[in-house]
């Protein structure tokens, strides 16, 4: 290590006095002035990483569905998953060590993480459209080279295509070709092969249009717009040429306000969808005759995934195991629909896509996504093998049809993380086969009238969660209190939990109407106030 070039380049990007952060689910994020010396220090990270796993690393500069003044930056790991928690704990004593103390905490990192530092390293670069990442980028750039590591930057490129070239980089090609042509060609020829085979009636099934949160979705989508089959018509709005990213627009704005997005102007009964900033997750609505607006969220998508598998698996007869996750924001309708109706064994797990990913991992076929529009599928590799083989061997014209419905599947989906894009392709393809319409699809199930508030509290380590974040296990009294709450209110559930990033304790909770689910809410927010250390005035109904 070069402790000249270091102290040299690191003075360059020096820390702000007194700001200290932590790499969550997101990795870092913040105001975009306070990331300099965070992003030349995950270059650093990154280097470290690659020559640890002997294999390419990804850094995103991205700051997702938050304001476009923020930043932030996230590693990727060799298949395209996110960061090793171990190294969550590395960046973040990285980031947060003082300008002397730098050549020591890596000489630290070298040690626990056994990093032999002659080893060769390579670093795969993309960022979002924020003003900010470009400046960013560079930084990182500083960090790689200071460590002597190689690197590609790709640019400008969504989050999942950046995910997407790590993994294809590290399969030596297997995924697939790590550029941006290879993932456009990949996709475009599953999606047109799947569509090929629907009878699907009148042009209107065709018509979509998407929000593109005025983001980096909307870049790479008219990008991709010339591999798609003529019979795809995708109208691009607030594409960033006249709005701010993410204001008052994208998936995130839309699933949290239960509204049309700003910029995009919706007939009854139009197939409409939104991106968010970094084109990760997808929400799905529309307007009834009526003018109401109807929202299918990752829920309704996960469910109608999961219907379209099902049906394919029982077609091709072999034993695989498939299983849905979620996590306790899932509505209990669609729950009760996975279980009940379609026979489909559904997994609840603490919140956040690490989480749902890993214990996807567990079946042949993994379906998760999160309510707020983020996920996909996973299959394992014996699943992918055997349902390759059968598209080449099997006799049967109705088995091998199907099989070759699922392969299609399986190259159409971005197995390495959510990705607005592939999904919304995935979604198309389905409702094309299906003959379904947009209020067809959100009929499947209604959801339960649900409600989500914040407490703030002085400490949000003073509660403690169990069963999946379902139950609260400190402070006393709380979990017994909520239990008698929602015994009061019929096909009703609960449960708080605190938040990963401030000093706030989410609360959720759904009934058979909206307003015992209100009352139910603020009911529990109270018991929250008073048992775990609210702050300020007691909450309102």
């Amino acid at each position: 290590m070069d402790s000249e070039a270091l102290r040299k380049y690191s003075a360059l990007h020096p820390k702000p006095a007194g700001l200290t952060l932590q790499y969550g689910t997101a990795g870092f994020r913040t105001k975009a002035e306070q990331l300099d010396h965070i992003v030349f220090r995950m270059g650093l990270l990154a280097v470290l990483r690659s020559k640890a796993v002997a294999a390419t690393i990804g850094i995103m500069v991205t700051a997702s569905h938050n304001p476009e003044e923020d930043n932030g930056v996230k590693l990727v790991d060799p298949l395209g998953e996110m960061l090793h928690p171990s190294w969550e704990e590395y960046a973040t004593q990285l980031a947060n060590a003082e300008e002397q103390e730098l050549q020591e905490v890596i000489t630290e990192i070298c040690q626990k993480a056994a990093v032999n530092l002659h080893k060769d390293a390579s670093v795969f670069i993309g960022r979002d459209t924020r003003p900010s990442s470009k400046k960013l980028s560079q930084s990182v750039i500083d960090g790689i080279q200071v460590l002597g590591g190689q690197y590609h930057d790709y640019g400008l490129v969504t989050t999942p295509q950046l995910h997407y070239m790590v993994c294809c980089q590290n399969t030596q090609g297997q995924y697939g070709k790590a550029t941006l042509e290879g993932y456009y060609e990949k996709l475009s020829k599953a999606f047109t092969e799947l569509i090929k085979q629907s009878h699907c009636s009148g042009e209107s099934q065709r018509h979509l249009k998407i929000d593109c949160a005025n983001g980096i979705g909307a870049l790479k989508l008219s990008e991709m717009k010339p591999y798609f089959p003529q019979e795809v018509l995708i109208h691009i709005y607030n594409d960033g040429t006249k709005e701010k990213l993410n204001h008052l627009c994208g998936a995130d704005f839309v699933k949290v306000h239960q509204k049309p997005p700003g910029g995009l102007d919706m007939k009854p009964n139009e197939r409409c969808c939104s991106f968010d900033g970094d084109a990760d997750r997808i929400v799905y609505y529309y307007k009834d005759a009526a003018g109401h607006f109807h929202l299918i969220d990752g829920d309704k998508i996960a469910t109608l995934i999961s219907i379209f598998l099902k049906e394919l698996l029982a077609k091709v007869k072999q034993d695989f195991k498939m299983a849905v996750v979620q996590t306790a924001y899932a509505n209990g309708n669609s729950t009760r629909y996975l279980q009940e109706t379609l026979k489909v064994p559904v997994h609840c797990v603490k919140t956040g896509v690490k989480h749902l990913h890993h214990k996807a991992q567990e079946f042949d076929v993994g379906v998760y996504f999160e309510a707020n529009g983020h996920g996909t599928v996973l299959f394992s590799k014996a699943a992918e093998t055997k349902i390759r083989q059968l598209v080449k061997d099997e006799k049967d014209d109705e088995r091998r049809e199907a099989a070759k419905l699922l392969e299609n599947m399986m190259d159409l989906i971005n197995q390495t993380v959510g990705d607005a894009v592939s999904d919304m392709l995935v979604i198309e393809a389905i409702l094309a086969l299906k003959g379904l319409t947009v209020q067809q699809w959100d009929a499947l199930y209604t959801d339960l009238p649900n409600r989500l508030l914040k407490v703030q509290v002085a400490d949000r380590r003073a509660i403690d969660t169990t069963d999946a974040e379902r139950r609260a296990l400190t402070p006393p009294g709380l979990q017994e209190k909520i239990d008698a709450l929602v015994k009061k209110y019929k096909l009703s559930r609960a449960f708080v939990r605190p938040s990963g990033t401030e000093d706030v304790v989410r609360i959720y909770a759904e009934a058979d109407t909206q307003e015992n689910a209100d009352a139910l809410a603020h009911e529990v927010s109270l018991a929250v106030f008073h048992l775990a250390g609210g702050k300020g005035a007691p909450p309102q109904p």
